[in-house]
């Protein structure tokens, strides 16, 4: 693993929750925390999760902090509120991650986890996990957003580098021709 291959996963992570947060803008608030079949119990509550595991992820490994607990839905009980705390976060992370050399990658650091635990990762293996763990709930997200009409279409990292690359942009105009 290398600084470009992590920068990389980080931009398709952002761009993929970018997506989520879009199509969560056409729901009404209610639909926004209502009860829902997931594990984090709401839609608000899915999203809530991923951004406290990118804000917790990147203070052990950059600031050596173990916050006490994650962010939590009363903290940011609108969308808008988490949207802007989203980019706060984002901007932080890719600050970090720019500042990154890929030996950094290899490294071992120690952090306390929410319970208490002591525990020590591989830095690449942490950030990998990030992302890893972005995927899985963005997808309960976008059933949630699909199941109140607005799904957030793809989503797969193949996808996005199609995208990046200008692949399914030329293909979708030779298709319009």
């Amino acid at each position: 693993m290398n600084k470009n291959d992590i920068l990389l996963l980080f931009d398709y992570n952002y761009w993929a929750t970018a997506q989520i947060l879009r199509a969560a803008e056409k729901v009404t608030p209610e639909q926004y925390t209502a009860p829902a079949p997931a594990s984090h119990g709401s839609l608000r509550g899915a999203l809530v999760h991923i951004l406290g595991a990118e804000v917790v992820w990147r203070t052990r490994a950059q600031e050596g902090v173990s916050l006490a607990a994650m962010p939590t839905e009363d903290e940011l009980p609108t969308l808008e509120m988490l949207t802007t705390r989203w980019s706060t976060e984002e901007l932080a992370m890719h600050a970090y991650l720019s500042g990154l050399e890929d030996a950094d990658l290899h490294r071992t650091f120690r952090y306390r986890r929410l319970n208490g635990e002591m525990q020590e990762n591989i830095l690449w293996y942490s950030l990998m996990h990030v992302v890893n763990h972005g995927t899985q709930f963005r997808s309960e997200a976008a059933m949630l957003l699909t199941g109140y009409g607005f799904s957030p279409g793809d989503l797969d990292l193949i996808y996005y580098i199609r995208l990046k690359n200008g692949v399914l942009k030329h293909r979708i105009q030779a298709v319009s021709k």
